[in-house]
């Protein structure tokens, strides 16, 4: 009684209105699962105004993060905006980076995090496996390429002692970049 074309004909003639419509209900339809990380889809960085950031702060220069280590702004000229000159450490390689921005414009800011790990193994390829907070281990973390932090974990581990791993992380890159030793072992 309802065929495709009645109902295309009803609809044609406007007699629509006294056709039963049945919307599905939530138990309808396919229950759909979605399994994520936190950070999934999540951007690396937020737009800050160029006049606002600080020294010690952080912010992208060329592509990578920074951390601030100096700022100048300039006063505006006859024509155009009052610049901010900023010199910046890569917080991962340690290089110097410098760039020039209208103080009234956006400038890319890092998500920079902090995490504590406990250091759990020192394997023969230079990663270290950590103890994360839910009790799980960490295994995709390389030491550091700053030889004497990279002694100082060493010689805890081999000494016996718990060590504490904080590793940085920002734009998809992290690091080993601090080194506390909690006590030793029973």
């Amino acid at each position: 009684m309802s065929s495709p074309a009645m109902v295309a004909a009803l609809l044609v003639e406007g007699l629509a209105w006294w056709i039963p419509v049945r919307f599905p209900e939530m138990s309808d339809s396919e229950e759909h699962h979605f399994e994520s990380k936190a950070d999934a889809g999540a951007s690396k960085t937020y737009p800050q105004q160029a006049g606002t950031i600080r020294k010690n702060g952080y912010i992208v220069i060329k592509g990578r993060p920074c951390k601030v280590v100096e700022v100048s702004t300039s006063k505006t000229g006859k024509h155009g905006h009052a610049k901010c000159h900023f010199v910046g450490i890569d917080i991962f390689t340690g290089r110097k980076l410098e760039d020039i921005v209208p103080s009234s414009h956006n400038c890319d800011v890092p998500h920079v995090n902090r995490v504590e790990y406990q250091l759990i193994d020192i394997s023969e390829d230079g990663f270290v496996s950590l103890l994360t907070e839910t009790g799980s281990t960490k295994d995709d973390t390389r030491l550091p390429t700053d030889e004497a932090l990279q002694a100082q974990i060493k010689s805890g581990y081999d000494e016996g002692k718990d060590i504490l791993l904080t590793v940085m992380s920002a734009m998809g890159e992290e690091q080993i970049c601090a080194v506390k030793e909690i006590g030793g072992k029973n």
